[in-house]
């Protein structure tokens, strides 16, 4: 084992001065100052294994020197790589929020909703198939016509009532930043199409 209480003291107070100017190299200088520090280390233990009293002594402690410099170079070496690898990584983006009332539009289906014919039409189709059932027959056959026409008339005049009341319904499909889906009913078209960023307004959803 190498004797070098002196020189070791010398190194350590060095290292902890220069450790803050050696924090702020590249890799690669980072690697040339260590290697530098390993070659002198090594140097100045040689010179005391030269005052060794005897040679196997003297052979012991180069070989203890040739091993602690070695092993100090492939510290070094992992050192630079490490340095490097850090260095060629991109920088990470910052995450992503997720805006839980913000999302996308999937899709947009619209259907026909079928009306509902009133009094209205009822009323009016049971006078016009009334009239005209007057027209067919005489006497109690007369009457019975008039009642089969009002009958029809009127149910003939709801559908007609309810077919003029249809209306057309827009559904629109979103998913969400968090991945929950909704669908929204509009009665007018909101101008809305797939692939459309949205987010919640009210109790509806409007473009974003």
């Amino acid at each position: 084992m190498i004797r070098r209480p002196l020189i070791l003291a010398v190194a350590v107070t060095a290292l902890f001065s220069t450790s803050a100017f050696a924090q702020n190299l590249s890799p690669k200088a980072q690697y040339a100052y260590d290697t530098k520090q390993a070659s002198t280390r090594y140097a100045d233990d040689k010179k005391l294994c030269a005052e060794e009293s005897s040679s196997k002594a003297r052979m012991q402690c180069l070989r203890d020197a040739k091993g602690e410099y070695d092993q100090a170079i492939i510290n070094a070496k992992a050192a630079q790589k490490a340095g490097n690898s850090y260095a060629s990584q991109p920088s990470k983006q910052p995450q992503h929020q997720i805006c839980a009332d913000c999302g996308k539009v999937l899709a947009v289906n619209v259907a026909e909703k079928a009306g509902e014919g009133g009094a209205l039409g009822m009323i009016g189709g049971g006078v016009a198939g009334a009239l005209l059932g007057r027209q067919v027959g005489g006497g109690r056959g007369k009457d019975l016509a008039t009642l089969a026409g009002a009958a029809g008339g009127a149910y003939a005049g709801k559908q007609v009532e309810g077919h003029m009341k249809n209306a057309k319904t827009w559904t629109v499909t979103v998913q969400y930043e968090t991945g929950a889906k909704a669908d929204f009913a509009f009665d007018q078209d909101p101008g809305l199409a797939a692939g459309d960023l949205v987010r919640n307004s009210g109790n509806g959803i409007a473009r974003r």
